[in-house]
């Protein structure tokens, strides 16, 4: 069965995240590359809302999801080798890397990002305290 792997961050888990995951388990054996708090924070600049060790634990308990792997911001060619992946699935926000590997890229879920979901949060939270 084909290793397929699956980079994210997830520091707000949603349907989008799950979508791809199910698409991504049609082609085999999910594996996440899950980015660190290191990474988000020297990528990104600030600290995820849901630490590391709950992230990968809340995906671990998703049913098309093999195995949580930690990675960096960028996944290389050393990764995908060194943990054996034979394709990897992504959104189309990273459609402009390549690998040795088939990659198969789906279209972002519309309207939804742990960014926007951050973004809301954080605006309802100041009008709140108008």
């Amino acid at each position: 069965m084909n290793r397929v792997l699956v980079d994210l961050s997830a520091t707000i888990l949603h349907h989008g995240h799950i979508r791809l995951l199910k698409k991504a388990s049609k082609h085999g054996q999910v594996y996440v590359a899950l980015t660190t708090d290191k990474e988000i924070k020297k990528i990104k600049g600030y600290n995820p809302e849901i630490s590391f060790k709950y992230r990968k634990e809340i995906l671990e308990s998703v049913i098309y999801v093999k195995k949580v792997i930690p990675s960096k911001w960028k996944i290389s060619q050393k990764f995908i080798s060194k943990n054996k992946i034979d394709i990897l699935v992504r959104g189309n926000d990273h459609k402009n890397e390549k690998f040795k590997i088939k990659t198969i890229i789906y279209p972002r879920t519309r309207n939804i990002s742990s960014s926007l979901i951050r973004n809301k949060s954080l605006k309802i939270s100041r009008n709140s305290k108008k």
